[in-house]
């Protein structure tokens, strides 16, 4: 209970303001938002099918609001689990694993779904709804934490921020997203590459990985890169990350495209055996 008194102390949610007041005026913050609410919405299909799910019992008044509690709910357990997550990647290591991990995310990312709504139980009752989806939100969400952990590079603020906007803008457009989604696959294959590109540069900023980089990229190959980067103004001293960042890029189409061309093999076979 004390490290709640703390989070709700009046310094620390001044430091957060102000905090929050100083990165706001930073192109970096607007750019790392976007990424944030774009990984939320591609995502979060799954956790937008369970509010609706859920909610589908209730009569119809207290459908909006057990949509709209059960999605309140979550926002605040899915930015109390991603602040975790933020401050334990601080630790060796654990940016590695952690960007491995964002990889494989993003290369299912790639891979359709078939769905299954036989799982998600229907409430009858307003705050027995809200307990299904806050509960759902959290298992099915360990994904999210990891990219947006990720995209948020340590800053609290800006991952309130993102949250906070997001995860309502999934819950009030969800059908609208994945009519988009669906029919402009290629924003689907953007966002895997973006994530690709936070894995890669996760990766190559993990404590224990950044000194092996900067020392194999620092010989003549590392320095004519860091010209003709800073040259194209893609990165200022930053070749091993520019470079991790771009690999992460290249593994998670390559597999996404050859696990996605599997599972619709399989699909079709089934179709066929099925017909």
């Amino acid at each position: 209970m004390d490290w709640l008194l703390q989070i709700l102390s009046p310094a620390t949610i001044s430091n957060f303001f102000t905090q929050f007041q100083t990165e706001m005026q930073q192109p970096a913050f607007w750019v790392a938002l976007g990424k944030i609410m774009w990984i939320n919405i591609l995502l979060s299909g799954d956790n937008a099918l369970v509010i609706a799910m859920a909610c589908r019992g209730l009569p119809p008044r207290q459908r909006f609001w057990g949509m709209v509690l059960g999605a309140g709910v979550a926002v605040i357990l899915r930015i109390i689990f991603t602040g975790i997550v933020v401050t334990l990647m601080e630790l060796p290591y654990l940016k590695l694993v952690g960007g491995l991990a964002l990889l494989v995310i993003a290369a299912k990312l790639l891979v359709p779904e078939q769905e299954d709504e036989e799982g998600v139980e229907s409430a009858a009752h307003l705050w027995a709804a809200v307990q299904i989806v806050a509960i759902a939100d959290i298992v099915m969400s360990l994904d999210n934490v990891i990219a947006v952990a990720a995209a948020a590079n340590g800053s609290i603020p800006l991952l309130v921020l993102g949250l906070a906007i997001s995860v309502p803008l999934i819950v009030a457009g969800a059908a609208l997203i994945m009519a988009l989604l669906t029919r402009l696959p290629i924003l689907v294959w953007l966002g895997a590459a973006l994530l690709g590109w936070i894995a890669g540069d996760v990766m190559a900023t993990d404590p224990a990985v950044a000194p092996k980089l900067d020392a194999l990229f620092a010989g003549s190959f590392g320095t004519k890169l860091d010209g003709m980067l800073a040259s194209l103004n893609l990165a200022h001293g930053h070749s091993a990350e520019f470079v991790v960042a771009v690999l992460g890029v290249v593994i998670v189409l390559v597999a996404g495209g050859i696990w996605r061309k599997r599972a619709l093999e399989k699909a079709a076979a089934h179709s066929q055996s099925a017909a």
